[in-house]
């Protein structure tokens, strides 16, 4: 068997040379061996060869090329990022973020100091003993009645004790929720008085600070452990909230104390039928000097008042005190019927009164 010398050499596919040498039969093997050097060195190059191929590729590699990112000439930057020309505050400052941001926290803080205000104003505590000893009284309804005032930060004790002694109310949750409401309904009149987004944010960080309370006086005063009915009791609690505001509007809107005098009766006090009108008068009264005295207030004076917001305007005490003082109109019918005017009876026909005929 003979292999012709011009006749190509085809290599497998993925073996080296030598592999296709050493599979070659002994008779082939004999026939390469008398080929020409040079092909031969084609197929296997020698060890000469070899470490003269590798030496100069090592000669290279030592040499590093000037725009090699491996050259020692080139020093590796940190960071490709191009710096900035202007900072990070000017450029929150510029787009607004800055401002948007320390605005709301400012929102928060003064919604947070104007719904302490609204809180301390039928602040109560149950005593964690009479509890334990089951001392505690209940409504009719099942409520726990507490104790006037406590916890209502500045003033919160004289301030419970105006609307439970003066005012007839029981220092109970549904009390404290409705007269919290109510001045948190004053607040709320005087936010629409400004921009849309500037009104939503005020009345939300306000009624949200308001049900973070209730529920925290459910789970720590009443010791309602169970999210469950916390829950349930919250709904209930929109419910309430949402019927008050558009029971106090509706009066607003007829521009009626008798209409206001409804919503106060069937809100506050329940829809009792024994309670003293003079009271309802009282708190139509104290309604009316609160929303005029806020609508005078600007935005920083409601930021700066804070949990004093509701002390310049005399109080419901003030006002209860000024039903029994007749207007010059109803001092004239007064005196015309024969009464004094420091009776606080009215003679039955007598008409003329701001709260009723």
């Amino acid at each position: 068997m003979t292999l012709s010398l011009e006749a190509p050499i085809s290599l497998p596919p993925q073996q080296t040379p030598r592999n296709t040498i050493m599979a070659t039969p002994s008779c082939c093997r004999a026939s390469l061996s008398r080929r020409p050097i040079s092909i031969l060195g084609q197929i296997h190059p020698t060890s000469t060869q070899t470490s003269r191929i590798l030496s100069s590729q090592c000669a290279r590699a030592a040499v590093p090329s000037p725009a090699s990112p491996c050259s020692s000439t080139t020093k590796r930057p940190l960071h490709t990022t191009p710096k900035p020309q202007i900072s990070l505050a000017e450029i929150l400052k510029k787009t607004g973020i800055a401002q948007t941001t320390g605005r709301s926290y400012m929102i928060y803080q003064a919604t947070e100091q104007l719904h302490k205000a609204c809180a301390a104003q039928a602040e109560y505590t149950i005593d964690p003993e009479d509890r334990k000893a089951s001392k505690l009284k209940h409504t009719p309804d099942g409520e726990e009645i507490g104790r006037s005032g406590g916890g209502g930060g500045e003033g919160g004790s004289a301030k419970g004790g105006v609307w439970h002694e003066e005012m007839g109310l029981l220092p109970t949750f549904s009390t404290w929720s409705q007269v919290t409401m109510l001045h948190m309904y004053l607040l709320v009149i005087r936010f629409r008085d400004m921009p849309k987004i500037q009104q939503t944010t005020f009345q939300d960080g306000l009624v949200n600070h308001f049900f973070y309370e209730a529920e925290a006086k459910m789970d720590l005063v009443h010791n309602l452990t169970s999210r469950v009915i916390r829950q349930k009791y919250l709904k209930d609690l929109f419910v309430q909230w949402r019927g008050l505001v558009l029971a106090y509007d509706e009066a607003l809107a007829k521009d009626s104390d008798a209409v206001l005098a409804g919503a106060v009766w069937r809100n506050l006090y329940k829809a009792d039928e024994n309670v003293d009108v003079r009271r309802l008068a009282a708190v139509v009264g104290y309604m009316r000097r609160g929303m005029a005295d806020l609508a005078h207030k600007g935005e920083e004076d409601l930021v700066m008042k804070g949990k004093r917001v509701f002390d310049e305007w005399g109080g419901v005490k003030a006002e209860l005190r000024g039903v029994d003082v007749p207007s010059s109109q109803v001092k004239g019918l007064m005196d015309a019927e024969g009464l004094s005017s420091g009776e606080p009876a009215v003679k039955e026909g007598v008409k003329g009164s701001r709260f009723g005929s």
